[in-house]
């Protein structure tokens, strides 16, 4: 079933007898904070090694395995994959028909809308799917309210605003800012807008996909950034590489919209999943810059920089982060000849 934004809170505290969870969307960081809950309200802890079991994209092929294995220590497994694609699809469709135990649990950013992996987890009556995707204006001011209340810190509503304006591109970042706020005005304090301007950064808010839509909208600086945050944050070399390429096939699909005759705004318009009304201008601006050829080569250029990453002992970050900024400088000098 796809459930509520409404039922998520009650189901991320208790997700009853649900086998399979898939998470989706645009917020990296959201995904990720939605499964580490789910893991703690099942598990206990997230490092459990009876409990617990990570999996990369590289393992899915273990998938069915993990999730018919027992605990040997008593309590029910949870078996978190990253990175999933529809690729799993068929994997997951024999865990639903069988009677595995274990939790699974599927972080899928980016997946596409008419994903069939998201067909049969909402079609399946222990499968739930989660959409994950920016906050902004109530449900934003709410998560803020919310970190700043569970120390007993007030905001004014100025503060708040502003605030709303600066954080929201991912769940995480949002979370880091508001808990800094927090200590900065320490127990039963008062959050006013001087504070909350001087303590929320010039990072603040961004995120992975601001990295890359800034790369191929031509910004290096706010590329590089946000890509630096990324990192800092958790993301991998190489999950930085696929979520890149994911946004070049984005752009690509939309970018032959346009050369089969349609305008940029009404192109953009047909992006599936729709674009974030907040990226719609770095996305245009990244459908005029590329070509279709250009995109093509930029994605095999992705492509072979994710199998760098993977020969043994070889410099991952740098190789992730230069081909990211590689975008950025290949699309600002496509903008300085316009």
């Amino acid at each position: 079933m796809k459930l509520s934004p409404q039922r998520v809170p009650a189901f991320l505290r208790d997700p009853g007898a649900c086998r399979v969870v898939l998470l989706y969307g645009e917020d990296h960081g959201m995904i990720r904070d939605r499964a580490a809950a789910l893991v703690r309200a099942v598990a206990g802890s997230l490092d459990d090694p009876f409990l617990v079991a990570e999996l990369g994209r590289e393992d899915a092929g273990t998938l069915t395995d993990e999730a018919n294995s027992l605990p040997l220590t008593g309590g029910r497994r949870v078996v978190r994959l990253r990175e999933t694609t529809d690729a799993v699809a068929d994997r997951v469709a024999d865990i639903l028909r069988s009677a595995a135990p274990a939790l699974v649990i599927l972080e899928a950013a980016g997946l596409a809308t008419r994903s069939r992996l998201r067909s049969i987890v909402e079609a399946a009556p222990d499968g739930v799917a989660i959409g994950c995707y920016p906050e902004e204006g109530r449900a934003l001011g709410d998560t803020i309210r919310a970190v700043l209340g569970d120390v007993g810190v007030a905001i004014d509503a100025d503060a708040l605003t502003w605030l709303s304006d600066h954080l929201g591109a991912d769940r995480v970042s949002t979370r880091a800012e508001a808990e800094k706020l927090a200590l900065y005005a320490g127990p039963r304090g008062r959050v006013d807008l001087t504070a909350a301007m001087a303590c929320v950064g010039d990072l603040a808010g961004l995120s992975l996909d601001d990295a890359l839509f800034a790369a191929t909208a031509g910004d290096v600086a706010r590329a590089d950034r946000a890509l630096e945050l990324a990192l800092a944050e958790g993301a991998t070399p190489v999950g930085v590489l696929r979520a890149g390429l994911m946004h070049l096939q984005r752009v690509h699909r939309v970018r032959l919209v346009v050369d089969a005759g349609r305008d940029v705004a009404d192109a953009v318009k047909s992006a599936r999943p729709p674009v974030f009304f907040r990226r719609v201008a770095a996305f245009s601006r990244s459908v005029e810059l590329w070509p279709s050829a250009s995109l093509v080569a930029a994605m095999g250029g992705l492509s072979e920089a994710e199998l760098g990453c993977k020969q043994t002992g070889a410099p991952d970050g740098v190789l992730a982060r230069n081909a990211v900024l590689a975008l950025a400088r290949r699309a600002a000098g496509a903008a300085r000849r316009r």
